[in-house]
């Protein structure tokens, strides 16, 4: 029985120091603030301006060209070419007794855009002059430096043609196998007796450092002359010099024995490669209520107009903590899946001011003055999160109403974990796979949802 009066008692302390607690509590903010401290927030809705914009070339050092052209009915035509010099490592050779059997290039791709069973021809066409240094430019015209008589040789061929190796990869527990599909070029005979002839010259020649070859043979132009149904995304392109010699005594009985062997030579980021894209877009940047586009390689960007003037005088005498930006995307539901350009995987958020020179000086994205966003398949749309970092650098930095112009450009970014498991972009290039979308610039959905702060 005390045991229980015990119980009461304490319970009614608990309850009588809870009760004046939260007394205290209620008004605690408003017996330590000052009347005129208080803290108020606010929210806005900024309406964002946009237009499509042509670009003339982006950057286009890459070591995975685009070959082949392309005719989307609501994005236009795509036509992509490049030209490449070829690695030559010192260490290469041709055995004593070489006799030249033949000569091919090989193109290398594991995926492809637009039919996969429409002929196509390629041809392969030589350079004469040495290409250009930092030129890696999309405007840049192969033919320039080509001997364009003749072609060295050409092949049709279609997007899934039954020529392929397969290669494995591993991770963690995951096995994945992919097809890489080739295309044999058969080449003159006489280039692989041009080199090695070059070689058996006293020093090998020509041949003997990685300058010299390149006037020797400043590499090769490679293009498409038949079919604008397929873009082949290019992993490798190969110069395959097969020969064969005299092994004494090479067999297991000590016989002479004729022995096959190649001389190749690849085209590797170590030496220059130019992508040249043409791009027909005119049915893009004619006038459109419905949105805007962005279209990947050497296509068009959106441009997108902050009126931070409107919202200058709340900036004056607030601060400005949150300022989310979503772009939306709209899909063309009447397009075959199988064919139809996809969306970019990513878009740079960029200030169009500072987008010479971004690529080339190999910039990152930094969340103050350039962001990016991946595209998201649920929701259709892009989503920078909160860049009200960038408005307020530029608050500082200008002083007076301003408004800013970015541009949004469909780019490729590598990415390295840490040992946490964090991952970081360390690389952002223009994209060069082809890509296109329609983004929505409707008021309603093109806007910044802001929130202020004042005191």
């Amino acid at each position: 029985m005390k045991l229980q009066t015990l119980y009461k008692l304490f319970f009614v302390v608990v309850v009588t120091v809870f009760a004046s607690c939260v007394d205290t509590l209620d008004k605690i903010g408003f017996t330590i603030q000052p009347e005129n401290d208080r803290v108020s927030v606010g929210t806005d809705t900024l309406k964002l301006l946009s237009r499509t914009i042509q670009v003339d070339s982006v950057f286009s050092r890459t070591k995975y060209p685009i070959l082949g052209e392309y005719i989307d009915p609501v994005f236009g035509n795509i036509r992509s070419e490049y030209v490449g010099e070829f690695y030559y490592p010192e260490n290469q050779a041709f055995k004593d007794g070489a006799i030249i059997d033949s000569v091919r290039m090989t193109v290398s791709y594991s995926s492809i855009i637009g039919d996969s069973l429409a002929p196509m021809r390629l041809a392969v066409y030589k350079v004469i002059e040495e290409l250009p240094k930092n030129k890696d430019y999309t405007n840049f015209d192969p033919k320039t430096k080509s001997d364009m008589s003749a072609p060295l040789g050409t092949k049709t061929f279609t997007g899934r043609n039954n020529t392929y190796r397969t290669e494995t990869y591993y991770s963690g527990n995951t096995t994945q196998t992919i097809k890489i599909y080739e295309i044999f070029t058969k080449l003159p005979k006489s280039i692989g007796e041009d080199f090695l002839n070059e070689y058996k010259k006293p020093d090998h020649g020509m041949l003997k450092n990685t300058d010299t070859f390149r006037e020797f043979f400043p590499g090769l132009y490679v293009t498409t002359n038949f079919g604008n149904s397929t873009i082949l995304n290019v992993n490798l392109t190969s110069l395959n010099i097969f020969y064969k010699y005299l092994d004494p005594k090479g067999s297991s009985t000590k016989t002479d024995t004729i022995r096959t062997a190649e001389f190749r030579l690849n085209i590797t980021p170590e030496v220059t490669q130019i992508n040249h894209i043409q791009n027909n877009n005119d049915q893009l940047l004619a006038p459109n209520d419905k949105g805007t586009f962005v279209k990947s390689p050497a296509g068009v960007n959106t441009e997108i107009t902050f009126p931070i003037s409107d919202i200058y005088s709340k900036l004056s005498t607030r601060s400005l903590n949150q300022a989310r930006l979503m772009v939306y995307a709209l899909p063309e539901a009447n397009q075959d899946e199988k064919v139809k350009l996809s969306p970019p995987d990513y878009l740079l958020l960029v200030n169009k001011d500072s987008l010479k020179g971004f690529f080339e000086n190999r910039r990152l994205d930094d969340n103050v003055t350039s962001f990016y966003a991946s595209f998201n398949k649920e929701t259709y749309s892009y989503s920078f999160g909160n860049i009200a970092a960038m408005i307020n650098y530029y608050k500082k930095k200008k002083k007076e109403a301003f408004d800013l112009t970015y541009c949004l450009v469909p780019v490729d970014i590598t990415f390295t974990t840490d040992q946490y498991g964090n991952s970081k972009a360390t690389a952002i290039y223009n994209q060069m796979k082809p890509a296109a979308v329609m983004l929505e610039n409707k008021p309603e959905k093109l806007k910044l949802d802001i929130i202020y702060t004042a005191f």
